[in-house]
Protein backbone atom coordinates (compact mmCIF):
# COMPACT_ATOMS: atom_id res chain seq x y z
CA UNK A 1 0.00 0.00 0.00
CA UNK A 2 1.35 3.78 -0.74
CA UNK A 3 1.91 5.05 1.91
CA UNK A 4 0.28 8.55 2.42
CA UNK A 5 2.46 11.50 3.75
CA UNK A 6 1.51 14.79 5.42
CA UNK A 7 2.39 16.47 2.12
CA UNK A 8 0.26 13.96 0.26
CA UNK A 9 -2.94 14.90 2.53
CA UNK A 10 -2.11 18.86 2.28
CA UNK A 11 -1.53 18.08 -1.52
CA UNK A 12 -4.90 16.34 -2.21
CA UNK A 13 -6.84 18.93 0.40
CA UNK A 14 -5.58 22.14 -2.13
CA UNK A 15 -6.62 20.20 -5.20
CA UNK A 16 -9.86 19.69 -3.61
CA UNK A 17 -10.43 23.52 -2.81
CA UNK A 18 -9.03 24.86 -5.82
CA UNK A 19 -11.79 22.38 -7.72
CA UNK A 20 -14.47 23.70 -5.73
CA UNK A 21 -13.11 27.33 -6.12
CA UNK A 22 -13.48 26.45 -9.79
CA UNK A 23 -16.36 25.03 -10.16
CA UNK A 24 -18.13 28.50 -7.95
CA UNK A 25 -16.48 30.34 -10.52
CA UNK A 26 -18.10 28.62 -13.19
CA UNK A 27 -21.47 28.51 -11.67
CA UNK A 28 -21.41 32.04 -10.47
CA UNK A 29 -21.01 32.75 -14.44
CA UNK A 30 -23.74 30.66 -15.30
CA UNK A 31 -25.94 32.12 -12.78
CA UNK A 32 -24.77 35.25 -14.83
CA UNK A 33 -25.73 34.41 -18.42
CA UNK A 34 -28.75 36.13 -19.34
CA UNK A 35 -27.94 39.69 -17.61
CA UNK A 36 -24.44 39.30 -19.44
CA UNK A 37 -26.56 38.26 -22.74
CA UNK A 38 -28.38 41.49 -22.09
CA UNK A 39 -25.92 43.62 -22.27
CA UNK A 40 -24.19 41.84 -25.24
CA UNK A 41 -27.39 42.05 -27.36
CA UNK A 42 -27.79 46.25 -26.20
CA UNK A 43 -24.30 46.68 -27.97
CA UNK A 44 -25.29 44.34 -30.91
CA UNK A 45 -28.54 46.61 -31.32
CA UNK A 46 -26.38 50.05 -31.21
CA UNK A 47 -24.04 48.87 -33.82
CA UNK A 48 -21.43 51.86 -34.06
CA UNK A 49 -18.31 51.36 -35.58
CA UNK A 50 -14.90 52.06 -34.72
CA UNK A 51 -14.16 54.98 -32.91
CA UNK A 52 -17.87 55.86 -32.66
CA UNK A 53 -18.78 53.22 -30.29
CA UNK A 54 -20.16 56.04 -27.50
CA UNK A 55 -22.77 53.96 -25.96
CA UNK A 56 -21.49 50.72 -26.10
CA UNK A 57 -18.70 52.18 -23.89
CA UNK A 58 -20.78 53.78 -21.41
CA UNK A 59 -22.96 50.64 -20.83
CA UNK A 60 -19.31 48.72 -20.34
CA UNK A 61 -18.34 51.47 -18.17
CA UNK A 62 -21.20 51.42 -16.61
CA UNK A 63 -21.20 47.55 -15.89
CA UNK A 64 -17.25 47.48 -14.69
CA UNK A 65 -18.11 50.96 -12.16
CA UNK A 66 -21.00 49.09 -10.36
CA UNK A 67 -18.32 46.04 -9.66
CA UNK A 68 -15.86 48.34 -7.81
CA UNK A 69 -13.96 49.12 -10.87
CA UNK A 70 -11.85 52.21 -11.08
CA UNK A 71 -12.69 53.48 -14.77
CA UNK A 72 -9.85 55.99 -16.43
CA UNK A 73 -11.99 57.45 -20.01
CA UNK A 74 -10.52 58.58 -22.70
CA UNK A 75 -7.30 56.80 -22.89
CA UNK A 76 -4.57 57.15 -25.31
CA UNK A 77 -5.95 60.19 -26.63
CA UNK A 78 -9.23 57.88 -28.02
CA UNK A 79 -12.54 58.98 -26.47
CA UNK A 80 -14.23 55.41 -26.61
CA UNK A 81 -11.11 53.87 -25.24
CA UNK A 82 -11.03 53.33 -21.55
CA UNK A 83 -9.00 51.04 -18.96
CA UNK A 84 -11.33 49.47 -15.74
CA UNK A 85 -9.14 48.26 -13.01
CA UNK A 86 -9.10 46.49 -9.57
CA UNK A 87 -6.99 45.44 -7.25
CA UNK A 88 -3.14 46.33 -6.17
CA UNK A 89 -0.03 44.86 -6.87
CA UNK A 90 1.19 41.85 -8.76
CA UNK A 91 0.67 40.41 -10.67
CA UNK A 92 -1.75 42.49 -13.10
CA UNK A 93 -3.21 40.89 -15.31
CA UNK A 94 -4.91 42.64 -18.81
CA UNK A 95 -8.12 41.52 -20.38
CA UNK A 96 -8.62 42.78 -23.90
CA UNK A 97 -12.11 43.92 -24.61
CA UNK A 98 -13.46 44.73 -27.89
CA UNK A 99 -17.26 46.38 -29.22
CA UNK A 100 -16.93 48.07 -32.47
CA UNK A 101 -19.01 46.96 -35.54
CA UNK A 102 -18.31 46.63 -39.34
CA UNK A 103 -20.20 49.03 -41.87
CA UNK A 104 -22.80 47.78 -44.76
CA UNK A 105 -24.15 44.69 -42.55
CA UNK A 106 -26.77 45.55 -40.70
CA UNK A 107 -28.76 42.42 -40.38
CA UNK A 108 -31.71 41.10 -38.28
CA UNK A 109 -31.25 37.89 -36.16
CA UNK A 110 -32.91 35.21 -38.20
CA UNK A 111 -31.83 32.19 -40.53
CA UNK A 112 -32.61 34.80 -43.57
CA UNK A 113 -30.51 37.61 -45.53
CA UNK A 114 -32.70 40.83 -44.12
CA UNK A 115 -31.85 44.20 -43.08
CA UNK A 116 -32.18 45.31 -39.79
CA UNK A 117 -32.16 48.76 -40.92
CA UNK A 118 -28.74 50.20 -39.92
CA UNK A 119 -25.80 51.52 -40.59
CA UNK A 120 -23.70 49.03 -39.58
CA UNK A 121 -23.76 45.24 -37.79
CA UNK A 122 -21.62 43.16 -35.45
CA UNK A 123 -20.48 40.59 -38.38
CA UNK A 124 -17.29 40.02 -36.59
CA UNK A 125 -19.14 39.47 -32.60
CA UNK A 126 -17.36 42.42 -30.96
CA UNK A 127 -20.55 42.67 -29.01
CA UNK A 128 -19.91 39.67 -27.25
CA UNK A 129 -16.20 39.91 -27.46
CA UNK A 130 -15.96 43.02 -25.00
CA UNK A 131 -19.14 41.51 -22.68
CA UNK A 132 -17.59 38.37 -22.22
CA UNK A 133 -14.09 39.86 -21.33
CA UNK A 134 -16.33 42.50 -18.93
CA UNK A 135 -17.83 39.43 -17.56
CA UNK A 136 -14.68 37.34 -16.83
CA UNK A 137 -12.88 40.42 -15.41
CA UNK A 138 -15.78 40.72 -13.19
CA UNK A 139 -15.56 37.32 -11.89
CA UNK A 140 -11.80 37.62 -11.24
CA UNK A 141 -12.11 40.24 -9.48
CA UNK A 142 -14.72 38.56 -7.31
CA UNK A 143 -12.77 35.91 -6.80
CA UNK A 144 -9.68 38.10 -5.93
CA UNK A 145 -12.33 39.60 -2.93
CA UNK A 146 -13.32 36.85 -1.76
CA UNK A 147 -9.82 34.91 -1.44
CA UNK A 148 -8.33 38.05 0.23
CA UNK A 149 -5.57 37.57 -2.64
CA UNK A 150 -3.02 40.12 -4.06
CA UNK A 151 -3.05 41.73 -7.54
CA UNK A 152 -4.56 43.45 -10.08
CA UNK A 153 -7.24 42.99 -12.66
CA UNK A 154 -7.26 45.21 -15.52
CA UNK A 155 -9.85 45.16 -18.21
CA UNK A 156 -9.05 47.11 -21.50
CA UNK A 157 -11.31 48.81 -23.55
CA UNK A 158 -10.32 48.55 -27.32
CA UNK A 159 -12.32 50.77 -30.00
CA UNK A 160 -11.88 50.24 -33.78
CA UNK A 161 -9.94 47.00 -34.25
CA UNK A 162 -12.21 47.01 -37.69
CA UNK A 163 -9.30 48.74 -39.31
CA UNK A 164 -8.43 51.64 -36.84
CA UNK A 165 -5.63 50.15 -34.69
CA UNK A 166 -6.89 50.98 -31.51
CA UNK A 167 -4.99 48.87 -29.18
CA UNK A 168 -1.81 50.49 -31.13
CA UNK A 169 -2.32 53.86 -29.46
CA UNK A 170 -2.98 51.96 -26.25
CA UNK A 171 0.33 50.28 -26.64
CA UNK A 172 2.23 53.14 -28.11
CA UNK A 173 1.53 55.14 -24.98
CA UNK A 174 3.00 52.49 -22.79
CA UNK A 175 -0.09 51.48 -21.45
CA UNK A 176 0.67 48.15 -21.06
CA UNK A 177 4.01 48.26 -19.84
CA UNK A 178 3.67 47.20 -16.16
CA UNK A 179 1.22 44.17 -17.54
CA UNK A 180 2.45 40.67 -16.77
CA UNK A 181 -0.17 38.89 -19.24
CA UNK A 182 -3.09 39.54 -21.33
CA UNK A 183 -5.80 37.25 -22.14
CA UNK A 184 -8.04 38.16 -25.43
CA UNK A 185 -10.73 35.84 -27.28
CA UNK A 186 -12.54 36.22 -30.48
CA UNK A 187 -16.20 35.02 -31.58
CA UNK A 188 -15.80 31.92 -34.15
CA UNK A 189 -17.62 28.68 -35.22
CA UNK A 190 -15.93 26.52 -33.54
CA UNK A 191 -13.78 26.53 -29.99
CA UNK A 192 -10.36 26.19 -29.78
CA UNK A 193 -7.19 27.91 -27.72
CA UNK A 194 -4.37 27.05 -30.02
CA UNK A 195 -1.10 29.09 -30.20
CA UNK A 196 -1.42 30.72 -34.32
CA UNK A 197 -0.77 34.09 -35.49
CA UNK A 198 -2.15 36.89 -37.57
CA UNK A 199 -0.53 38.74 -40.59
CA UNK A 200 0.58 42.42 -39.75
CA UNK A 201 -0.98 44.66 -41.72
CA UNK A 202 -0.74 48.55 -42.84
CA UNK A 203 -3.18 50.67 -44.42
CA UNK A 204 -3.74 54.15 -45.96
CA UNK A 205 -6.38 55.98 -47.96
CA UNK A 206 -4.59 57.64 -51.12
CA UNK A 207 -6.59 60.72 -52.29
CA UNK A 208 -5.74 62.11 -56.01
CA UNK A 209 -6.74 65.80 -56.64
CA UNK A 210 -7.50 67.00 -60.35
CA UNK A 211 -8.65 69.41 -62.57
CA UNK A 212 -12.54 69.75 -62.55
CA UNK A 213 -14.65 70.01 -66.18
CA UNK A 214 -17.36 69.30 -67.97
CA UNK A 215 -16.52 66.20 -70.06
CA UNK A 216 -18.84 66.59 -72.88
CA UNK A 217 -17.66 69.87 -73.76
CA UNK A 218 -14.19 70.44 -72.84
CA UNK A 219 -12.44 67.36 -71.39
CA UNK A 220 -9.14 68.50 -72.66
CA UNK A 221 -9.29 71.22 -69.98
CA UNK A 222 -9.25 68.10 -66.93
CA UNK A 223 -7.60 66.18 -65.31
CA UNK A 224 -9.36 63.57 -63.88
CA UNK A 225 -8.81 62.09 -60.32
CA UNK A 226 -10.61 58.83 -60.85
CA UNK A 227 -7.88 58.55 -64.23
CA UNK A 228 -4.81 58.63 -61.25
CA UNK A 229 -7.14 56.06 -58.95
CA UNK A 230 -7.53 53.35 -61.34
CA UNK A 231 -3.73 54.03 -62.96
CA UNK A 232 -2.90 53.18 -59.06
CA UNK A 233 -5.02 50.53 -59.08
CA UNK A 234 -3.39 48.82 -62.63
CA UNK A 235 -0.02 48.79 -61.59
CA UNK A 236 -0.70 47.60 -57.86
CA UNK A 237 -2.72 44.47 -59.60
CA UNK A 238 0.53 44.16 -61.77
CA UNK A 239 2.71 43.88 -59.16
CA UNK A 240 0.70 41.40 -57.36
CA UNK A 241 2.87 39.02 -59.47
CA UNK A 242 5.96 39.65 -58.51
CA UNK A 243 4.79 39.81 -54.49
CA UNK A 244 4.90 36.92 -52.01
CA UNK A 245 2.00 34.53 -52.71
CA UNK A 246 1.11 34.75 -48.88
CA UNK A 247 0.60 38.32 -49.48
CA UNK A 248 -2.61 40.07 -49.29
CA UNK A 249 -3.36 43.02 -50.75
CA UNK A 250 -7.19 44.60 -50.84
CA UNK A 251 -8.76 47.99 -51.98
CA UNK A 252 -12.04 49.91 -52.15
CA UNK A 253 -12.54 52.99 -54.11
CA UNK A 254 -14.46 55.04 -51.48
CA UNK A 255 -14.75 58.13 -53.74
CA UNK A 256 -14.99 58.06 -57.66
CA UNK A 257 -16.51 61.31 -58.54
CA UNK A 258 -20.09 62.58 -58.80
CA UNK A 259 -21.47 62.52 -62.09
CA UNK A 260 -20.31 61.07 -65.37
CA UNK A 261 -20.38 64.21 -67.16
CA UNK A 262 -18.03 65.78 -64.37
CA UNK A 263 -14.17 65.56 -64.87
CA UNK A 264 -13.56 64.18 -61.02
CA UNK A 265 -11.38 66.73 -59.28
CA UNK A 266 -10.92 64.47 -56.37
CA UNK A 267 -11.06 60.25 -55.91
CA UNK A 268 -9.82 57.99 -53.04
CA UNK A 269 -9.01 54.47 -52.54
CA UNK A 270 -8.49 52.61 -49.42
CA UNK A 271 -5.85 49.78 -49.10
CA UNK A 272 -4.69 47.16 -47.17
CA UNK A 273 -1.41 45.50 -47.28
CA UNK A 274 -0.87 42.59 -45.00
CA UNK A 275 1.52 39.38 -44.61
CA UNK A 276 3.20 37.25 -41.76
CA UNK A 277 5.99 39.83 -41.20
CA UNK A 278 5.70 43.19 -40.22
CA UNK A 279 8.51 44.08 -42.10
CA UNK A 280 7.23 42.36 -45.58
CA UNK A 281 4.23 44.55 -44.80
CA UNK A 282 6.60 47.73 -44.67
CA UNK A 283 8.46 46.55 -48.12
CA UNK A 284 5.19 46.31 -49.98
CA UNK A 285 3.46 48.88 -48.38
CA UNK A 286 6.02 51.49 -49.74
CA UNK A 287 6.15 50.13 -53.61
CA UNK A 288 2.31 50.60 -53.71
CA UNK A 289 3.12 54.29 -52.79
CA UNK A 290 5.41 54.53 -55.91
CA UNK A 291 2.75 53.28 -57.64
CA UNK A 292 0.20 55.96 -56.19
CA UNK A 293 2.89 58.45 -57.08
CA UNK A 294 3.35 57.14 -60.68
CA UNK A 295 0.22 57.24 -61.29
CA UNK A 296 -0.40 61.34 -60.42
CA UNK A 297 2.22 62.12 -62.50
CA UNK A 298 1.09 60.17 -65.72
CA UNK A 299 -2.40 61.59 -64.98
CA UNK A 300 -1.70 65.35 -64.25
CA UNK A 301 -3.11 64.78 -61.29
CA UNK A 302 -1.46 65.07 -57.46
CA UNK A 303 -1.82 62.53 -54.40
CA UNK A 304 -1.48 62.66 -50.84
CA UNK A 305 -2.57 59.33 -48.57
CA UNK A 306 -2.94 59.49 -44.86
CA UNK A 307 -2.01 56.46 -43.35
CA UNK A 308 -5.05 54.85 -41.43
CA UNK A 309 -3.70 51.79 -39.69
CA UNK A 310 -0.55 49.44 -39.00
CA UNK A 311 -0.61 46.35 -36.69
CA UNK A 312 1.77 44.12 -36.08
CA UNK A 313 1.53 40.02 -36.61
CA UNK A 314 0.33 38.33 -33.56
CA UNK A 315 3.01 36.21 -31.62
CA UNK A 316 2.11 33.30 -29.81
CA UNK A 317 2.73 32.82 -26.94
CA UNK A 318 2.64 28.71 -25.97
CA UNK A 319 2.82 28.82 -21.68
CA UNK A 320 -0.01 31.01 -21.77
CA UNK A 321 -2.20 28.94 -24.48
CA UNK A 322 -1.64 25.62 -23.17
CA UNK A 323 -3.19 26.91 -19.53
CA UNK A 324 -6.16 28.76 -21.82
CA UNK A 325 -6.17 25.34 -23.42
CA UNK A 326 -6.59 23.20 -20.36
CA UNK A 327 -9.27 25.58 -18.99
CA UNK A 328 -11.47 25.34 -22.48
CA UNK A 329 -11.43 21.77 -22.04
CA UNK A 330 -12.82 22.39 -18.55
CA UNK A 331 -15.31 24.58 -19.53
CA UNK A 332 -16.72 22.75 -22.73
CA UNK A 333 -18.39 23.80 -25.99
CA UNK A 334 -21.89 25.51 -26.39
CA UNK A 335 -25.00 22.72 -26.46
CA UNK A 336 -28.17 23.56 -28.94
CA UNK A 337 -31.58 23.68 -28.43
CA UNK A 338 -33.40 22.17 -31.01
CA UNK A 339 -35.10 25.48 -31.91
CA UNK A 340 -31.33 26.23 -32.09
CA UNK A 341 -30.52 23.08 -34.58
CA UNK A 342 -33.22 23.73 -36.49
CA UNK A 343 -31.58 27.78 -37.15
CA UNK A 344 -28.26 26.34 -37.65
CA UNK A 345 -29.57 23.90 -40.45
CA UNK A 346 -31.37 27.16 -42.03
CA UNK A 347 -27.81 28.88 -41.90
CA UNK A 348 -25.83 26.10 -43.41
CA UNK A 349 -28.45 26.01 -46.52
CA UNK A 350 -27.61 29.77 -46.66
CA UNK A 351 -23.79 28.72 -47.05
CA UNK A 352 -24.38 26.33 -49.43
CA UNK A 353 -22.42 24.04 -47.28
CA UNK A 354 -23.30 20.34 -47.89
CA UNK A 355 -23.32 17.73 -44.97
CA UNK A 356 -22.77 20.65 -42.53
CA UNK A 357 -22.11 19.17 -38.87
CA UNK A 358 -23.93 21.43 -36.22
CA UNK A 359 -22.38 19.07 -33.44
CA UNK A 360 -18.49 20.85 -33.77
CA UNK A 361 -20.38 23.75 -31.55
CA UNK A 362 -19.82 21.28 -28.55
CA UNK A 363 -15.98 19.91 -29.58
CA UNK A 364 -12.78 21.60 -28.58
CA UNK A 365 -10.50 21.16 -30.97
CA UNK A 366 -7.70 19.41 -30.68
CA UNK A 367 -4.56 21.05 -29.42
CA UNK A 368 -1.90 21.97 -32.63
CA UNK A 369 0.62 24.22 -33.71
CA UNK A 370 -1.61 26.90 -36.32
CA UNK A 371 -1.12 28.24 -39.81
CA UNK A 372 -1.06 31.74 -39.31
CA UNK A 373 -4.35 33.03 -40.00
CA UNK A 374 -4.41 35.13 -43.02
CA UNK A 375 -6.61 37.91 -40.73
CA UNK A 376 -5.32 40.91 -38.98
CA UNK A 377 -5.58 42.27 -35.11
CA UNK A 378 -4.21 44.92 -33.62
CA UNK A 379 -3.59 42.02 -30.44
CA UNK A 380 -0.67 41.73 -32.49
CA UNK A 381 1.01 44.63 -30.72
CA UNK A 382 0.18 43.35 -27.44
CA UNK A 383 1.44 40.48 -28.37
CA UNK A 384 5.00 41.81 -28.88
CA UNK A 385 4.64 43.90 -25.55
CA UNK A 386 3.40 41.66 -23.02
CA UNK A 387 2.87 37.43 -23.13
CA UNK A 388 -0.57 37.24 -24.61
CA UNK A 389 -3.07 34.05 -25.33
CA UNK A 390 -6.21 34.03 -27.15
CA UNK A 391 -8.96 31.78 -28.36
CA UNK A 392 -11.98 31.56 -30.19
CA UNK A 393 -15.27 30.42 -29.16
CA UNK A 394 -18.58 28.81 -31.53
CA UNK A 395 -20.51 32.29 -31.11
CA UNK A 396 -21.34 31.22 -35.06
CA UNK A 397 -22.89 28.39 -36.52
CA UNK A 398 -19.87 25.73 -37.73
CA UNK A 399 -19.10 26.95 -41.03
CA UNK A 400 -20.07 30.18 -41.06
CA UNK A 401 -17.56 32.82 -42.36
CA UNK A 402 -16.82 36.08 -40.32
CA UNK A 403 -17.88 39.52 -41.40
CA UNK A 404 -20.77 37.61 -43.27
CA UNK A 405 -25.00 38.32 -42.57
CA UNK A 406 -24.87 34.52 -40.92
CA UNK A 407 -22.48 35.78 -38.32
CA UNK A 408 -24.62 39.41 -37.42
CA UNK A 409 -27.39 37.20 -37.26
CA UNK A 410 -26.22 34.10 -34.75
CA UNK A 411 -25.27 36.92 -32.75
CA UNK A 412 -27.99 38.35 -32.28
CA UNK A 413 -29.48 35.12 -30.97
CA UNK A 414 -29.00 32.80 -27.91
CA UNK A 415 -26.01 30.51 -29.87
CA UNK A 416 -23.85 34.25 -30.02
CA UNK A 417 -24.24 34.33 -25.91
CA UNK A 418 -23.83 30.85 -25.24
CA UNK A 419 -20.37 30.78 -27.11
CA UNK A 420 -19.59 34.23 -25.39
CA UNK A 421 -20.11 32.71 -22.43
CA UNK A 422 -17.77 30.04 -22.75
CA UNK A 423 -15.14 32.69 -23.61
CA UNK A 424 -15.91 34.35 -20.18
CA UNK A 425 -15.51 31.41 -18.06
CA UNK A 426 -12.29 29.89 -19.58
CA UNK A 427 -10.78 33.44 -19.67
CA UNK A 428 -11.30 33.97 -15.79
CA UNK A 429 -10.40 30.62 -15.34
CA UNK A 430 -6.90 31.40 -17.06
CA UNK A 431 -6.21 34.62 -15.11
CA UNK A 432 -6.90 32.92 -11.78
CA UNK A 433 -4.69 29.87 -12.84
CA UNK A 434 -2.14 33.20 -13.11
CA UNK A 435 -2.65 34.81 -10.09
CA UNK A 436 -2.38 31.29 -8.48
CA UNK A 437 0.83 30.64 -10.47
CA UNK A 438 3.30 33.59 -10.64
CA UNK A 439 6.08 30.58 -12.24
CA UNK A 440 3.97 30.41 -15.34
CA UNK A 441 4.59 34.46 -16.09
CA UNK A 442 7.88 34.07 -15.52
CA UNK A 443 8.14 31.16 -18.09
CA UNK A 444 5.43 33.06 -20.56
CA UNK A 445 7.75 36.40 -20.20
CA UNK A 446 11.05 34.30 -20.75
CA UNK A 447 9.05 33.03 -24.30
CA UNK A 448 8.23 36.29 -25.06
CA UNK A 449 12.12 37.11 -25.11
CA UNK A 450 13.04 34.48 -27.11
CA UNK A 451 10.56 35.12 -29.49
CA UNK A 452 11.11 38.23 -30.09
CA UNK A 453 14.77 38.75 -29.76
CA UNK A 454 17.01 40.78 -26.73
CA UNK A 455 17.44 43.63 -28.92
CA UNK A 456 13.55 43.97 -30.06
CA UNK A 457 12.37 47.68 -30.12
CA UNK A 458 8.72 48.29 -30.65
CA UNK A 459 8.14 50.64 -33.36
CA UNK A 460 4.42 50.84 -34.93
CA UNK A 461 3.52 50.25 -38.05
CA UNK A 462 1.44 53.54 -37.94
CA UNK A 463 4.32 55.94 -37.36
CA UNK A 464 3.31 59.32 -34.91
CA UNK A 465 -0.05 59.58 -36.82
CA UNK A 466 -2.81 60.39 -34.15
CA UNK A 467 -5.65 58.03 -33.57
CA UNK A 468 -7.45 57.91 -37.09
CA UNK A 469 -10.84 58.63 -35.40
CA UNK A 470 -12.66 59.81 -38.49
CA UNK A 471 -11.18 57.09 -40.52
CA UNK A 472 -15.04 55.51 -40.84
CA UNK A 473 -16.29 59.05 -41.40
Amino acid sequence: MKKITVLTVILLFSEVVLAQKTNSVLADLSAKKEKYGAIAQQIWGFAEIGYQEEKSVALLQETLRNEDFIITKGVAGIPTAFIAEYGEGLPVIAILGEYDALPGLSQEAIAEKKSAGKAAGHACGHHLFGTASTAAAIEVKNWLKANHKKGTIRFYGCPAEEGGSGKVYLVREGLFNDVDAALHWHPADANDANPGSALANKSAKFRFYGVASHAGMAPEKGRSALDGVEAMDMMVNMMREHIPSDARIHYVITNGGKAPNVVPDFAEVYYYVRHGNRKMVVDIFDRITKAAEGAALGTGTTMKYELIGGTHELLPNTTLQKIMYTNLVKVGGVQYTEAEKEFGKQIIQSLGIENGDLSKAAVIQPYKNLDPSFGSTDVGDVSFTVPTAGMGSATWVPGTPAHSWQAVAAGGTDIGNKGMMVAAKTIALTAIDLFLHPDQIVKAKAELEEKRGKDFKYTPLLGDRKPALDYRK
